[in-house]
This record gives C-alpha cells, structure tokens and sequence, in this order.
C-alpha cells in the first residue's frame, strides 16, 4: 500500500472524527514531524486554527479557550522539547479540570533511543497530570486501522470531557515522507459510520432520593450554618445556591471566583468581606458555625482556609461533582459527589419554608461594616494596589472578563472586589497557582469572551511576554493592567520580610524593567500612569480601541503593606465595636 495513501486516511480520519464529537479549536504551534496531522486540519472546513509559535504559550493560550468555552481544545507540537513545554499548562489545566486533547508528534519507533535528533522518550510524558494516554499506531489504511484511529479519537475527548474534566495525550509515530495528499476528493467523508463512530453518553453524578432526604433533614435539625463557594464556573449555578441559601437562611461566603460576586442575582446572602473580618479572634469566635456546606474548589481566602480549619468540630459537608477529593485540611464529614446545581435543586425542593439562622443577621451586619471601612481605601490618594480593585467594579463595562494573575493580585481581588450587578465574568489559573503562562491564557479566553481584561503583576507579566504575540498575529483585543511594584509584592506580607538581610535578593527580586519597549514590539498601546486621573482616563480609552492596550499602575510594596494592615485593623475595631454593643 502507497505510504501517502495510508499517511491521509489515517490523519483524515482522526480529524474528521475529531470535529464529529465537538472539538472545532485547535492550537498548532509549527514544527516538521506534526505536519501530516498540521495539514489535515487546516484543511478541514470547521476547524479552527490557532498558530502559536511558542509551545509553551500554546498550552496555556488552549487553557484559557477551554475555561472560557467549557469545551475541549486540541494542542498539536512536533516531537521532542516542543512536547516538554506544553507540561506547565497541563499541570495547571489537571488540577484546575480543564479539558485539553494534547497532540505530540513523535518520530517511529526505529527512530526512538538510537541516537536520532529531536527524538526523545514521549510515552507517558506527562505522568499522572492527564487523565489518560494514547500510544497511537503508525498510519495505515485497513479499515479495522481507521476504525480505531476515530473510536480513540471519540474517547479521547470523551475522557477530557467527563467529570472531572481535564488532559487527554495522544502520541502520534509518524514516518517520512510527512505530505499527506490533501488533493483527494471527499478527504473527509467516511465510508463507515459517515456521523460519529461511537457516541459515549456522560451522565452527571447524583444521589439517590433517600441520600437527598437524609441531607435535607441534617439541614433542618442544624440551623446554624454557612455556605462557602470556592471557584465555579457552571451555567444556572448561581441561581440554584442563592436559592438553595434563602431557603437555609445561610450565609454565602462566596470567593471572587464562585461567579457570585458580580450579576443579577439576589446579594442579601452574599458575604465577600470575609477574609478582611476572619482575621479578628473575637469575630471568629462570635460565628462559629456548626455545619458547613462548601462548593468548588479551595478559596483563595487563608484567613477563611483558616477559619474553617478552627471549626474541625462541625458538620462539614464538601460537593463535588467531578468526584474529586477538594478537602486537603481534612475537615470533611459528608463528601458528596453530585452535580452542585442539582444537588442545589433537590434539597431546596426538599427543605420547609421559612427555616432560620440565628447568625445570618450577624454575618450580614459584620459584612456590611467590613465593606463600608475597605471602601475607604478609595479616599487614598497614592497608587494603591487595594484602591485599583476597590475601583475595577466601578470602571469595568457590563458583561465583561477579569482574568487576574496569581500573587497579589487574587488575594486583592479577594479583599476589595465587592458585590456588583455587572455580570462581570471572573477568572484565573487557580489550578497549581502558578504564575507562569498567565498572558498567555488570558489572550486564549479573550478569542471567545467579551471584553477581556487582566490584571497582573510585573513578575507574573515578565514571566510570559512571549504570549503578548498572540494579539498581534491572531488581531485578539485585550487590556492587559500591570501592577508594577518591582518585585514579588506577596513576599512583603510573608515572614520572610522579618529578615531583611537577603530579603531583596531572594524575595524581593526588583527588575527595573521599562515595559513599553516591548508592548510596542507587539505594536500594542501603552500608558503609564501617574494618579488616579491618568488611570480612568486610561482604561476609558482602551475600552474604545483595538489590539493590545497595556495600562502601568506603579505601586509602593512597602506601602502597600502599610495601607493593608491599617484597614484590617480598622475592620476589626468597627466589628468589635459592634459586638460588644449587640452584647450588652
């Protein structure tokens, strides 16, 4: 049989197969050995193609389109390191479940461990950080050969796709000559099964009427509870827990990435001061909970982490519907593995009208006086960390994306991002926590996401330059906001600032780098801002351009401690001094 022949079917069949079961986005970064599987797909009429020549920008720029669609996106590299630096943003999407159909070109296996270039080890390079691996055969044409390169194909995005979603790898071994033959008529269309080969039906976990029941009526017989919303992204989710919390009279303590601090839904339950007031002893002790309900993963909060920890004594109910194991303080009591928007549905529907929480007009007050005293950060005239995410709300237009970097950054968003009704879409690579490919996922969600912003330090934005490369040549718009306090700004809250010997050295690691240079590399737009004045009109501005726009906010890291500090220790006189009245 024609070699070519046998190269085209078989890569024909994969990516027809491929688009049959619902993956229409795909990340190619160039390379020789991948150009079979390269050509095939830029062929077929639905698929989309996504060149980043930097593999290691490639995976995490897949990572922010599938956590932006909630749909799988291929990745497609040559052989060798090409494959190694796609591990960052594997590890991330593993642990934050986000599904990736990875593609690693791989020279035959004559060629393997016999001194030849660009061939290193890809059977299982990515260890147990993707869900499953598929060594793939050479290519050939017999019918029983194409029907298991599309079963695998439809299982492959199957295994990403169901809960918990995440990685999938494929090795491909291909032989040369690599040109398949794209001048064939009727490339795609299958002789056999012309629809999917197989369909594979993912049924959400849930729970049998008699587990609901007996859920519902610890409920009732404890009415001293919380709710506590970790990182969420699910359609109708918001809805059903604020529900679900009315029907409780609980308290939600919802972290900026549960989707319930920003949107139309009813914030009577909403409580987002909590890691400004969970850090005062008296406040702690005056709501302690005896049942605790928590969704998605681990908050950002440690003062909450924290809390929760204090209270190993109660209930401690943790639902997962991707059947993980999200408890690594070891507090849980009920690990329940349902969908958390049916399980928000079912006990609801099961629970009497009218039940209440003797503490929820507490939280709500001690809430309230939280957020009126770091609101107060807005009267700062300095460039101030706290006040630029205290303003966000205010400035950032309706129904819009704020993918934040890690560090300080989320733990400010933590701290001064309150409850608005903007339906302001908020995201992050929460995952491994990593600091690494954060441009470049940010420019991955911005393809399918209205108006995209992110906020970043300057380590985390020096980390991945090369992802600003992505607006340029794929026209993507975004605003990227630097908070440049010359450092690891974090580090400055952490013991190690007690030591200041070696503490610029190793922790602090100024940079003394001038951005602007290589933002108009990329022909983006910069502004460096002096004053508040200069910061709104900047990104009133680039909410009204194209391309890339990046807005400098230089900051004070010693300052910015300062300012922190004062306010949680304001918070915490208002709140004592409210206790100590309600307990006269």
């Amino acid at each position: 049989m024609n070699h070519q022949e046998a190269l085209t079917a078989y890569t024909a069949a994969f990516v027809s197969e491929l688009v049959e079961v619902g993956v229409y986005d795909v990340v190619v970064s160039p390379g020789s050995r991948s150009t079979p599987m390269a050509m095939m797909m830029a062929e077929h009429p639905t698929l989309k193609i996504h060149i980043q020549v930097d593999e290691r920008s490639a995976g995490f720029f897949a990572l922010g389109m599938a956590k932006s669609t909630k749909k799988p996106v291929a990745l497609l590299c040559t052989s060798g390191t090409a494959a190694a630096n796609y591990y960052p943003a594997i590890i991330e999407a593993s642990y934050s479940r986000i599904p990736l159909i990875v593609l690693t070109a791989d020279r035959p296996h004559e060629l393997r461990e016999v001194g030849a270039p660009q061939a290193i080890d890809q059977i299982h390079l990515y260890g147990k950080h993707v869900k499953a691996f598929f060594e793939m055969p050479l290519p050939e044409k017999d019918p029983s050969m194409i029907r298991y390169v599309r079963m695998t194909c439809a299982r492959a995005v199957s295994t990403a796709s169901c809960h918990p979603t995440g990685p999938v790898h494929l090795n491909f071994p291909f032989r040369e000559p690599l040109i398949p033959n794209l001048e064939q008529e009727d490339l795609f269309t299958m002789d056999e099964r012309t629809g999917r080969y197989v369909h594979i039906d993912n049924s959400s976990w849930t729970l049998s009427q008699e587990k609901f029941v007996q859920l519902a009526d610890l409920f009732s017989e404890h009415r001293n509870g919380v709710i506590v919303c970790g990182p969420m992204d699910q359609d109708q989710f918001n809805s059903k827990i604020v529900q679900l919390a009315e029907k409780l009279g609980f308290p939600i303590l919802a972290d900026p990435l549960s989707q319930l601090r920003s949107g139309s839904h009813d914030e009577q339950f909403i409580v987002d001061g909590y890691d400004n007031f969970l850090r005062n002893e008296q406040v702690k002790k005056s709501l302690k909970p005896d049942i605790i309900l928590r969704f998605g993963a681990m908050p950002v909060s440690k003062a909450l982490t924290i809390f929760l920890k204090e209270n190993y004594s109660a209930i401690h109910i943790v639902v997962d519907g991707g059947s993980g194991w999200r408890d690594p303080s070891g507090l849980s009591t009920e690990m329940v593995f349902c969908d958390e928007t049916l399980f928000c549905e079912k006990i609801t529907s099961l629970l009497p009208d009218a039940m209440e929480n003797d503490n929820l007009s507490k939280w709500q007050t001690i809430n309230k006086l939280t957020r009126e005293q770091m609101l107060s950060v807005r009267d700062v005239a300095n460039m101030d960390e706290g006040k630029l995410f205290a303003l966000l709300a205010d400035l950032l237009p309706e129904e819009s994306t704020l993918f934040v970097g890690n560090s300080m950054p989320i733990r400010d968003l933590d701290s001064f991002f309150f409850f608005n009704q903007k339906s302001i879409r908020i995201m992050a690579n929460r995952g491994a926590n990593g600091i690494d490919g954060t441009i470049s996922s940010a420019m991955g969600a911005a393809v399918y996401s209205k108006k995209m912003f992110l906020v970043l330090g300057d380590l985390t934005f020096y980390h991945d330059l090369n992802g600003l490369l992505s607006s340029k040549l794929l026209n993507i718009d975004i605003t990227i906001i630097i908070i440049n306090n010359n450092g690891g700004g974090i580090f400055s809250f952490l013991p190690q600032a007690n030591h200041p010997k070696h503490f610029e050295l190793l922790f602090g690691t100024p940079l003394d780098l001038n951005f602007e240079h290589v933002v108009k590399m990329y022909n983006g737009s910069y502004t460096k801002t002096e004053n508040w004045d200069d910061f709104q009109t900047a990104l009133s501005n680039a909410s009204k351009e194209k391309g890339l726009k990046v807005v400098e906010v230089p900051t004070n890291r010693e300052r910015n401690v300062i300012q922190h500090r004062e306010l949680w220790n304001s918070v915490s006189r208002e709140i004592e001094s409210f206790l100590e009245g309600s307990n006269r």
